[in-house]
């Protein structure tokens, strides 16, 4: 028989020391909570952050989050090369592994639309049974890099980071991940995709 979906709680966390300070309104929690409700099929948990560019805060956040057991972390925001923009040196200060094929498909994906793609810096890591992935700051640049590039058709041209996410957590000792395969098809090797769930 096949099982109910998987309950998963998710970090998300906004970096900006404006944002943060009520400066103007933060724009990236609500972007990840969209996406993520969107193309995931699971009961979701969001642990909501909006902190300034601090290292060692941000880090202290990672770490809280992965301890209360998220098993996704995504950051948005600080990724630049501006000398406020730490998030990928305080996300690496937390790694037990470090996962650069995010990093580099992310930038693959924003150098079609921008040259300056290049000067973005997020890294992807796991620490313990979580993985934290540091996402552009801008909300259309969440939603691209997450869902990838599709033609007028709908045909997926350059696949999305989270095609990869649901098999790497389930690597990693943490729930099933089910996408809606309209938003992202989620790939996984035949040997580990579970029976679909009969509504």
């Amino acid at each position: 028989m096949a099982q109910a979906y998987d309950q998963v709680r998710i970090g998300i966390v906004s970096v900006s020391d404006r944002a943060s300070s009520g400066v103007y309104e933060d724009k990236g929690l609500p972007a990840l909570q969209d996406w993520l409700a969107r193309a995931l099929k699971n009961p979701i948990h969001f642990e909501p952050r909006l902190i300034p560019d601090e290292q060692a805060r941000i880090s202290a956040t990672l770490i809280e989050l992965v301890e209360a057991g998220c098993s996704l972390v995504l950051t948005t925001g600080g990724t630049g090369p501006a000398l406020r923009d730490v998030t990928p040196e305080a996300t690496l200060a937390v790694a037990h592994k470090e996962m650069p094929g995010f990093g580099e498909q992310m930038r693959q994906i924003s150098l079609k639309f921008v040259p300056t793609a290049i000067l973005s810096r997020q890294v992807a890591v796991v620490r313990d049974k979580s993985l934290i992935i540091n996402l552009p700051g801008q909300p259309k640049s969440i939603a691209e890099t997450l869902e990838g590039l599709k033609d007028a058709d709908g045909k997926t041209m350059v696949s999305g980071i989270f095609a990869a996410v649901p098999y790497c957590v389930d690597l990693i000792g943490g729930p099933y991940m089910e996408t809606d395969e309209a938003v992202c098809k989620a790939f996984r090797p035949k040997s580990a995709i579970r029976p679909q769930l009969t509504v």
